[in-house]
Formats: C-alpha cells, sequence, structure tokens
C-alpha cells in the first residue's frame, strides 16, 4: 500500500505509522487506507452515541446510579469494540442493547420486582450459555431450528416494546382507568420539546446527516435549560466512581430467584440480535465469502465476552450495533473502523456532566426512532402463510400489550408450536422450538406467569 498516494501519512524520512495497522487489520488486502477507517470509526460513532444518554436514564429508572452506568457504558463500548477489532478485525463496534435495556430495567426490576443486581447476575450468566454455544457449535443448530417468522417477530415486538416506553417517557400516551391508555397533556412543555426533537431525529436522518439521534437528543437538551427548568451541571469533568455497580452483580439471586425465563430470554435475544447484525453489516461491506462470515464465530466471542464483562462492570446486555453499517457505508472495512469508535467512547468518559443533564423525554425521541425503524422487519414474513404470521403477530403484539419481552416470547413460541401441530405441519417444527415452548408452558402452568 502506497502511504503517500493514499493516506499522505508517511512521515518524513520514509517512515510510516502504517506499519503495525497494516499488519493487524490487513488494509491494503481489504482495499481500505487507514483515513479511510478513521472517518468510517467516526461515522459509525456518531450514529451509535446516543447509547451513551439513553443506557444510563433507562437502567437509572431501575435504581441503578446513573454516574456508574455511564461509565459502564462507554467502557464496555470500548473494551468489546477493540475485542471485535483485534480479535475478529471487523468493521462492527459494540455497545449496551437498545430493548434489553428496557426489559432489563422495566420487566424484570421495577415489574417482576427483582434487584437490579440479580438482574445483571441474569445477563452474566446468559453472556456465559451464549460463550458456550458458540465454543460448541450449538449456535448454528439453535440459529436454525428457530423459523425466520419468530426471528423477525422478536425484533418487531422489542422495537413495540421500546415504542410504548418512549411514548410514555415522552408524556405522549398516560394511563387511564377507562381505557388503559390514553394521549397525553400535549401542552406540557417537556412532551412539546419530545415531539420536536423526534421530527428533528426524523428530518435529519432523511437527509442522511450522520449523527442525527445525537443531535436531536442534545437540540432537545439544550432547549429544555431555557423551556423546561432543566439544570446545566456542566460539559466535561472527571469520570464518576462505577464502584457503586462494578462486580455488584447477584449470580447467586439469578440462580435462586426463579430467573430461569429472564436468563433464557436474555439469551435468544443476544442471540438473534448478534448473528442477524452481524450478518447484515458483513453483507453491506462485502465481507460474506459464499454467504458466510470466516470469523463469525470470533465476532461472536467478542459480542459474548462484552456481555459478561458489561454485567461485571454494571450495565444489561452489549451486542454488536447494526448502526456499525454506517461506517461501512464510508468505506469502513477493518478493525480499525471499531477501533477508532473504542477510543471515541474512552473519550466520552469525561462528559459526564453532560450526560446527566439529558432528561429522560429528550432521549425518548431517539427511542422512538429506532422503535420504528425495527418495524420494517414486517415486510420480510410471509403472509401467505398463516401458520407463521400468527404467531409472529402473537408474539409482537404481546410484548408490548403485556409490558414484557418474555411474555412475548412465551405466547409465541407456544402458538407456533400448537398451531403446527394442530394443522398437521408438525414437521415443520425443529426439535429447538418444541423444547423453548415447553419450557414456556411448564413455567406457564406451575406459575401462571411467563416470568
Amino acid at each position: 500500500m502506497d502511504l503517500k498516494r493514499d493516506d499522505g501519512l508517511t512521515r518524513p524520512g520514509g517512515s510510516s505509522p502504517g506499519g503495525f495497522l497494516e499488519r493487524t487489520f490487513a488494509l491494503s488486502a481489504h482495499g481500505t487506507t487507514i483515513r479511510t477507517e478513521l472517518l468510517a470509526g467516526l461515522t459509525t460513532f456518531l450514529t451509535m452515541a446516543y447509547i451513551i444518554f439513553v443506557n444510563p436514564n433507562i437502567l437509572g429508572d431501575a435504581g441503578m446510579p446513573k454516574g456508574a452506568v455511564f461509565v459502564a457504558t462507554c467502557l464496555v463500548a470500548a473494551i468489546g469494540s477493540l475485542v471485535m477489532a483485534f480479535y475478529a478485525n471487523y468493521p462492527i463496534a459494540l455497545a449496551p442493547g437498545m430493548g434489553l435495556n428496557a426489559y432489563f430495567a422495566y420487566v424484570v426490576v421495577l415489574q417482576m420486582g427483582y434487584t437490579w443486581q440479580a438482574a445483571l447476575g441474569a445477563v452474566f450468566i446468559s453472556g456465559l450459555c451464549f460463550m458456550a454455544v458458540t465454543l460448541t457449535g450449538l449456535r448454528r443448530i439453535i440459529v436454525e431450528g428457530i423459523p425466520r417468522s419468530m426471528r423477525i417477530a422478536i425484533t418487531v415486538g422489542i422495537g413495540l416494546f421500546l415504542a410504548i416506553i418512549a411514548l410514555k417517557s415522552a408524556g405522549v400516551v398516560a394511563a387511564s382507568p377507562a381505557t388503559f391508555i390514553t394521549l397525553g397533556d400535549l401542552h406540557k412543555p417537556s412532551t412539546v420539546l419530545a415531539v420536536l426533537g423526534f421530527l428533528i431525529v426524523a428530518v435529519l436522518s432523511v437527509r442522511k446527516v450522520r449523527g442525527a439521534l445525537l443531535a436531536g437528543i442534545l437540540s432537545v437538551t439544550a432547549l429544555s435549560f431555557i423551556v423546561a427548568d432543566n439544570s446545566f451541571q456542566g460539559v466535561a469533568s472527571l469520570p464518576p466512581s462505577i464502584t457503586p455497580t462494578l462486580f455488584a452483580l447477584d449470580i447467586k439471586g439469578a440462580l435462586s430467584g426463579g430467573l430461569l425465563n429472564v436468563i433464557l430470554v436474555f439469551f435468544l435475544v443476544e442471540l438473534f440480535d448478534a448473528t442477524g447484525t452481524l450478518m447484515g453489516v458483513a453483507n453491506r461491506a462485502g465481507l460474506l465469502t459464499e454467504g458466510k462470515m470466516e470469523r463469525l464465530d470470533k465476532a461472536l466471542m467478542a459480542d459474548s465476552s462484552s456481555i459478561f464483562v458489561g454485567s461485571l462492570l454494571g450495565t444489561s446486555s452489549t451486542t454488536a450495533y447494526l448502526e456499525s453499517a454506517s461506517g461501512v457505508e464510508e468505506g469502513g472495512r477493518t478493525g480499525l473502523t471499531a477501533a477508532t469508535v473504542a477510543v471515541l467512547f474512552l473519550a466520552c468518559l469525561f462528559f459526564a456532566p453532560l450526560a446527566g443533564s439529558v432528561p429522560a423525554y429528550a432521549t425518548a425521541p431517539a427511542l422512538f426512532y429506532v422503535a420504528c425503524l425495527m418495524l420494517h422487519e414486517l415486510v420480510d414474513l410471509d403472509w401467505d402463510d398463516l401458520t407463521e404470521v400468527l404467531p409472529a403477530c402473537v408474539t409482537a403484539l404481546l410484548m408490548p400489550f403485556t409490558y414484557s419481552i418474555a411474555n412475548g416470547v412465551a405466547f409465541g413460541f407456544i402458538t407456533y408450536a400448537v398451531i403446527k401441530l394442530l394443522t398437521g405441519r408438525f414437521r415443520d417444527v425443529k426439535p429447538v422450538v418444541w423444547v423453548i415452548a415447553g419450557v414456556f408452558l411448564f413455567k406457564f402452568v406451575a406459575t401462571g406467569s411467563a416470568h
């Protein structure tokens, strides 16, 4: 690779800073340059940086210290992205995932009544399970055994679940004793700002502006100081202490507290989300060989190791981010893109006061936007096959309407198995589906709840 021609980074005297990077990431073999990879990493970071504001707000609702969660979020995003960079060499960044953080906070802790420490224990165990199935090759059996319609339904259902949480945080919807849910007070400054924030995100996204979600969050936050009585806490400082959440997970509580179904839901969603995201981004980057990722197991190991590292630091499940596709569009092809994202997340550690100033109604628009995008998966359902469509719809609809991802997954798998059985198409059902449906059915019979 001619660094003088491609990057303008050749030093006087002929020495090049690209030697180590070239050897580590095989830049020439991937047809990329240092400058391209750095710009791709910056692009990916801008599209996913919203998580440093959203994650502390969501997990803070579960009683977790927001400052410690902020630090844990930045650290695990950096660690996970570095592992992906140097171990798997893919331009894919990792961070705590949307959807499972909401399930962690609003269902496992607030609805089911478990401590956030026990919930972290459940995340840790699910990460170990994920790593085990990757090492043993069971991952392929599980992924191939789950119907595509159910994988789609889980994604769509999580999107709907995120949507109702976002609308509630924005004040657009409110509780009603007559109809359960109704329109909120649209005259409240916070609600008006949330609606404005969503429009900012939507318009900037349509216009292909990088960092649209981040721009929406920061715009609403800035306006909140003027019209919504928000208090400014500063921009930069030394990072808060991570001590309140570091190694605070309660593994014994997770194992003894009846959290089997929670662990199963964490595991299934992590598995499908990671596999789907990795394959999707790699395909867009042209990194698939005959439709397969050569280093998929390494990428999944980076993902699964990040899950239990995150639980040790104090955050919900970490996963590969679909927003990595934005960096791929800018030319990112190697782990140098992910390493760039990691460095930028580490730099964010010094912006904790700014993160603490961001109200929930400022992050709600980004949450709702992500939810809208997740509904796109519905177009891939085979709408002519009701034995596939009906269980998928049950899965997706039950998540928001029972306020539980676990209930949606449980009802969906049970419905899928029963309909296939009673319509004479039981041979279409892979053994793993019978096992999952049986576990959930037993739980319902034994306790009357999927929880």
